[in-house]
């Protein structure tokens, strides 16, 4: 056989093991995909699928709110003048039987919150962000102050920055 009769028969195996090489690193990065984005451990962690059908067809609970007091605070201003934050918010609550155990633990998460608030600077509450992490404060705060009792969010109802 020629030289170039034995090229020609090696070039095809190289052809077929390159698409077999591209085509694990394909199903390699989608795997990772599937695994970093929470799909596969979601579907190994999936209980019976009797129990997966109730779930679903069980209506999701209506949320449950509870009204925190208006609040009034110095900020921290430092030399400049005088600025206050007037505060209205609404707590959501993860179950109904929270709502006795926040209510009885109100007077604590406002010190809190009032604790919280007096240190922070004006500039600290200016646009989306600063009340992104009003917020996430607040939920963490309320969460450690009223546990057992869990809130999964804080949703403002007035922000008035003065």
């Amino acid at each position: 056989m020629s030289a170039a009769a034995e090229a020609t028969k090696d070039k095809p195996k190289k052809g077929k093991l390159k698409l077999v090489v591209i085509g694990v690193a394909v199903l390699a990065a989608a795997g990772a995909g599937g695994w970093f984005s929470g799909v596969i451990p979601g579907l190994l962690h999936k209980e019976g699928g009797h129990a997966a059908a109730e779930g679903a067809a069980a209506a999701p609970a209506a949320p449950v709110f509870l009204d925190m007091p208006e609040m009034v605070a110095n900020l921290n201003a430092g030399g400049r003048r005088a600025a206050y934050i007037k505060l209205r918010a609404k707590f959501e609550l993860a179950r109904k039987e929270d709502a006795p155990a926040l209510q009885a633990a109100m007077p604590r998460v406002v010190d809190l919150f009032q604790g919280y608030l007096r240190e922070m600077r004006p500039e600290e509450l200016r646009g989306t962000a600063g009340t992104y992490r009003l917020r996430e404060e607040l939920i963490a705060r309320t969460n450690i102050a009223a546990a057992p009792a869990r809130v999964v969010d804080v949703l403002f109802v007035e922000v008035l920055v003065q």
